[in-house]
């Protein structure tokens, strides 16, 4: 039997945010930035790959380091971060990893025989006279690179514009020959930033990071992070450089907009930048992006989340959930560790202010060992009124709920069905320093639904699992 598929999708002690997912014979391979658990800036490890096959979303398989800091000239002393990255087969076949080191304005570019490495220096993206993009007079700096190859011709986007910035136009697009180093058409902006984009229908949707191109049809799809930055917004056209007007939002790491279950301006998860794209995996489109954990911007995770794509072209924003991959609802029995919670809110609301941000006073998803180390996460920092979601299981005569909790604590934990319904189960827990479970006959209504679990009174509690019986 196929292992069902979770959000987030890898482990949980592993930190892939900015994920281009892209399908290479019979699997689906990810490639993005590497978080540090713990870490105390963005993206401060090597590129690793993880792969799936197309029929199997819950069976991934990592595929190792395939670059490393040091691999590129500018680059010997590792004093620079890897960016966000993309990867493009070029017209020889073989694989173009294209990426920006965090403290310079070029695009650098790696090459190698098979989709999960190792990837080798190639060069830098250059004009005709050599002079490497993001250096010439006038160029605007080079970020968050994204690729979209048709025949011999290769589309180059990138570009960052925080809100004010006056020195930074948009969105690019730069056509490389079939070299995949050499400037054949030259920038071009494609999506306007904040001080540009009056009377546009990017209006307080305009582009921030993260460009990424896909094509549907005689469509192109422009996904990219907007300057709310929790939110991967789509604008489309009908030609790879020109002509895209913004359509809508993918999805938010806040779940902001979505008023199906809950208040539109609601944040129902503490959110913070977002980067990602969509791919069409066994006649299905998902949209892959990240969420924030360790209460920090620095540990960001994976997600997936399978999307429509309507006739008209449009795709309707998704719900975060914690079944995304597996495209149904989990099997409503058994153990699932907390990590797994789409949803982690209190009665204080709060959304994103950046960088080491969230103190004791919020709920946060962590793990007790460093970075690298194999361990299941759970979450911390459970104070009066913290609630952690669960989307969406089918419910078959579920009678008993047992939770796995530890902490200074002396409260109760609710269990329901919407985050703001009537509790199912009440159970009391107190303080203590191991994991220790506490059960409670429950009464869930059979078929699909949500799992709330809401923590009241002192102190703090952490939250390992909960086993539906």
């Amino acid at each position: 039997m196929k292992k069902q598929g979770l959000n987030p999708y890898l482990p949980s002690w592993e930190y892939i945010p900015d994920a281009e997912p892209h399908v290479f014979g019979d699997r689906v391979y990810i490639y993005g930035s590497h978080d540090r658990f713990n870490g105390h800036v963005y993206c401060l490890n090597d590129y690793v790959c993880w792969s799936a096959p197309v029929d199997d979303l819950g069976d991934w398989r990592y595929e190792g380091v395939i670059y490393k800091k040091s691999d590129d000239p500018l680059n010997p002393d590792e004093s620079m971060c890897l960016y966000a990255p993309d990867v493009t087969v070029g017209p020889d076949g073989r694989y173009y990893l294209y990426y920006v080191l965090d403290k310079v304005p070029v695009v650098s570019v790696a090459v190698s025989d098979t989709p999960a490495g190792k990837y080798e220096f190639y060069g830098y993206v250059h004009y005709e006279d050599g002079t490497r993009l993001g250096e010439r007079e006038g160029d605007e700096p080079q970020f968050d690179p994204g690729l979209l190859t048709e025949g011999d011709k290769t589309y180059l986007y990138t570009g960052f514009c925080a809100i004010g910035d006056k020195s930074r136009s948009g969105a690019m697009a730069t056509v490389l020959g079939p070299d995949m180093l050499t400037i054949l058409e030259e920038p071009v902006f494609i999506a306007p930033s904040e001080p540009y984009s009056k009377g546009s229908s990017f209006e307080g949707h305009e582009f921030f990071e993260a460009p990424s191109m896909r094509k549907h049809g005689d469509t192109y799809y422009l996904i990219y992070s907007s300057i709310a930055m929790h939110e991967l917004c789509y604008a489309t056209s009908k030609h790879p450089t020109k002509g895209f007007e913004y359509q809508g939002v993918v999805v938010s790491n806040n779940d902001l907009h979505i008023d199906t279950y809950k208040p539109a301006n609601k944040p129902m998860y503490f959110g913070g930048n977002n980067h990602g794209s969509i791919v069409e995996i066994n006649n299905q489109w998902y949209v892959f992006y990240h969420r924030h954990t360790n209460g920090s911007n620095f540990s960001r995770q994976g997600m997936i989340e399978p999307i429509e794509i309507l006739e008209d072209g449009t795709i309707p924003q998704v719900e975060m959930t914690t079944s995304g991959p597996n495209g149904k609802p989990l099997i409503g029995k058994g153990e699932y560790p907390a990590y797994l919670a789409c949803h982690l809110f209190t009665k204080e609301e709060a959304m994103y202010t950046g960088d080491l941000w969230m103190d004791t006073q919020f709920p946060r998803i962590t793990q007790d060992g460093k970075d690298g180390d194999q361990e299941i996460g759970y979450i911390e920092n459970m104070t009066d009124s913290a609630t952690a979601g669960f989307k969406y299981f089918d419910c078959q005569g579920v009678k008993k709920i047992t939770l796995s909790v530890r902490g200074y604590c002396n409260g109760a934990f609710e269990i329901k069905t919407s985050w703001d319904g009537e509790a199912l189960a009440r159970i009391p827990v107190n303080f203590t320093n191991v994991w220790t479970d506490y059960s409670s006959d429950i009464e869930i209504p059979d078929g699909v639904q949500s799992i709330y679990i809401t923590y009241t009174g002192g102190g703090r509690a952490s939250l390992a699992s909960f086993t539906l019986e």
